[in-house]
């Protein structure tokens, strides 16, 4: 056992309600206690400056109501008193139990006075008048033994307690504390045994060691702990498998270490023979590390497989794709990797919870794997993605008939909670060597290969093409490009006016991103800012764009006393930052604009990405005087319910539905539909697209009062329709 400090062993004391060994020096306190005055005050002369603390009493009463009220090491007490004697006192104290010396001062001579105070445990008696140097060596004396007294008394208690904090150290240890003898049987055994391994610690005393080791561990035991037997200083760490009576336990495992010891030998040598030297026996301490063992397992198992579907993980997977790549390599063989991408599996587990989810992505990944070989290899990449690697393949149909497996296993309905599910699946098929022979390149363009075929309709296969490389090596060239084009002024705004059919005069424009490109000329927002959605880039492109339109805001503002306003389209990802409200609020104090003339424009697809958050988000735009308009309203989620929910004032009908107005006799129910909708909600309308006299006609005669369109302008810069709205002010 380790060395324990004065400190530790102080601390240690503490804890069981001991007092340390060096407790803090106090000056003795004395109680003095006589009726006559004089002599009261002779004795308090006498014993002051000397190192004590002196309390008076002028009779027995006053003593009694002291003692109660504070401790003391000594009492002098004189015997006679007129209301309470000495001796009343004494008994006083021997009956409350208070723990002090007295000495007893007297005139009387007799003896029996004496005999009667030491009876009642005073530790000395002195005939008046006494000799002051008597008194102070009294004094002296009671005091000192009322010391060396609590000192023996502290001394009992440290070691009682020293024992007891042994015993409780080895009995209420986490490990089996044992020791064996030279012949390896147990002479010592803690009851830490019992709830371990279901063995009581006396019934274990005198057994061999070999009756707790587990069978498949004993040639191993043997090996160690027969050094015990060799007259030489050792100590090891071995792991054993020890048997257990748990029902639940085959055997549990112990890190045990092991430390030799000296038995004195109890045989004495016979006459003329050599003292024998002391027999090595062994100190062990088994330490169970059965859970760590396992938790061990699991962490090397969850390093190499996936938890949820016992399939190999990334790692494992790329670890076998890359020697099924040398077999491949090496025989001259087809080898086809498949990226397995499960469709509108985000909708399912948002919709259904994440346990049926995870519960889908079980059933899926058992459907999957029964239409393998057992050569080949499954793995789940994360969420809802698949990853397979298909060796020795003897054509190129082999992945073919693989994913249409896969296609068909999936078409049959999953049960999840008492509901049917249906699913599909976009697969990418890369196949060595025609389209990579790394690891990363086929894992990429299988990648690649899936995500064209989901982009050209989902539920099916697509083979990787050189085309596709192509195309993702252009989107990291324009993200790319992007960063570069914020911080050198690459990006413009443009403004398409809205115009009033009744008056012709510019209300309002809708705010149009274009990218300068040094190479590729002048970009659509189409053609850039899908691009900066997924990278992250919108929310320092949509900062720069607030800055911008409150720029140009302001100088529209000084050509006229009329206020047009300006819609700005946002992104769902740059509305859900929390700080969004107060970037705006910020910008559009620090140029003076009206919140009245800004309108922000939101499209369908928020209403089911977060809609609580959209809905809190978009009631303080309302309150802080911003307008909020739904774009391309009818192409996306189109639900009714969340016009009533979402704070929205104004609806724009999308081009696309504009655009099959083509003879102003027929009837466009969709169109009618959406202006009816407007109004019956009391909202603004606003048509995109309006490009031909037929058009604007149709709309007109339904209702529809605002448009945007090339049939009155074409986007424009700043500039231009700056001179716009100066004409429109001067007219």
């Amino acid at each position: 056992m380790s060395h324990i400090s004065p400190m530790q062993w102080d601390f240690a004391l503490a804890s069981q309600g001991l007092p340390s060994a060096q407790p803090p020096a106090q000056p003795p306190r004395l109680l003095l206690v006589d009726d006559e005055p004089r002599l009261l005050q002779s004795l308090c002369e006498l014993l002051k400056n000397r190192g004590f603390i002196l309390v008076t009493a002028q009779n027995g009463h006053e003593a009694i109501t002291r003692l109660n009220s504070e401790p003391f090491d000594l009492v002098i007490l004189d015997l006679r008193m007129p209301d309470i004697s000495g001796q009343e006192v004494m008994d006083y104290m021997n009956v409350h139990k208070i723990d002090t010396n007295v000495i007893v001062t007297s005139g009387d001579s007799g003896i029996e006075a004496a005999i009667s105070v030491l009876r009642r445990g005073a530790y000395d008696y002195l005939r008046k008048p006494y000799p002051r140097e008597e008194l102070l060596k009294a004094v002296q004396n009671a005091l000192q033994q009322r010391r060396l007294a609590a000192e023996n008394k502290q001394i009992a208690a440290r070691l009682e307690s020293s024992e007891r904090i042994y015993r409780h150290l080895v009995d209420s240890s986490p490990d089996i504390i044992f020791t064996l003898d030279h012949r390896g049987m147990l002479t010592f055994v803690n009851h830490r045994v019992q709830p371990l391994l279901g063995f009581n610690a006396e019934d274990l005393i005198g057994q061999h060691y070999a009756d707790l080791v587990h069978a498949r561990d004993m040639e191993r035991a043997q090996y160690v702990f027969s050094d015990g037997q060799q007259q030489q200083r050792w100590s090891r760490n071995i792991e054993l498998r020890l048997k257990s009576r748990h029902l639940d336990d085959e055997g549990r495992v112990f890190s045990v270490e092991l430390m030799s010891i000296s038995f004195a030998t109890q045989v004495k040598p016979a006459d003329g023979e050599p003292q024998r030297p002391d027999r090595l026996g062994i100190y062990g301490v088994a330490r169970d590390i059965t859970d760590r063992k396992r938790a061990d397992e699991l962490i090397a198992y969850q390093a190499y497989y996936d938890v949820l579907t016992d399939l190999p993980n990334r790692v494992l997977f790329k670890d076998r794709l890359s020697l099924a790549l040398l077999q491949a390599k090496r025989k001259k063989a087809g080898l086809a990797v498949m990226y397995v991408d499960l469709d509108r599996f985000k909708v399912i587990n948002d919709s259904l919870g994440h346990h049926l989810g995870d519960e889908l992505l079980q059933q899926v990944s058992v459907r999957l794997k029964g239409c393998l070989r057992h050569s080949d290899t499954l793995s789940r990449f994360g969420s809802d993605e698949f990853n397979v690697v298909l060796p020795e393949l003897d054509t190129v149909q082999d992945p073919t008939r693989v994913a249409q497996a896969f296609l068909d296993a999936l078409r049959v309905p999953f049960e999840l909670g008492g509901q049917v599910i249906h699913i599909t699946a976009s697969i990418g098929v890369a196949v060595y060597p025609k389209d990579g022979e790394s690891v990363d390149d086929l894992i990429r363009n299988a990648d690649l290969a899936m995500h064209a075929k989901k982009s050209q309709g989902r539920n099916g296969y697509k083979f990787f093409e050189l085309t596709m490389l192509n195309q993702s090596f252009e989107q990291i060239s324009v993200e790319s490009g992007l960063r570069l084009a914020l911080s050198a002024g690459e990006l413009e705004m443009y403004y398409q006016p809205q115009v009033d059919v009744k008056s012709g005069k510019i209300m309002g424009a809708e705010a149009l991103m274009r990218w300068n490109h040094p190479q590729r000329g002048f970009l659509g927002a189409g053609a850039f800012l899908p691009f900066a959605e997924e990278s992250g880039l919108i929310i320092a492109i949509s900062d720069w764009m607030l800055e911008a339109v409150c720029r140009d805001l302001l100088a529209w503002n000084t050509l006229s006393d009329d206020r047009p306003y300006l819609s700005i389209n946002l992104s769902p990802h740059y509305l859900d930052q929390g700080d969004f409200y107060d970037k705006l609020k910020a910008t559009l104090e620090r140029f003076q604009i009206s919140p009245s003339q800004l309108e922000v424009e939101i499209t369908e697809n928020i209403c089911i990405r977060n809609p609580q958050a959209a809905i809190d988000q978009l009631h303080m735009l309302c309150q802080l005087g911003v307008r909020v308009a739904i774009d391309d309203f009818g192409t996306g989620y189109s639900s009714l319910s969340y016009l009533h929910r979402f704070p929205i004032h104004v609806l724009k009908i999308d081009r696309s539905f504009v655009m099959t107005i083509e003879d102003d006799t027929q009837q466009f129910p969709v169109v009618l539909a959406i202006i009816s909708i407007a109004k019956g909600l009391g909202l603004k309308l606003v048509a995109e697209g309006v490009e031909t006299e037929v058009q604007k006609r149709y709309l007109e005669q339904a209702g529809c009062q605002t448009f945007q369109g090339y049939y009155y302008h074409r986007p424009m810069p700043q500039r231009a329709l700056m001179g716009l709205l100066l004409s429109q002010s001067i007219h």
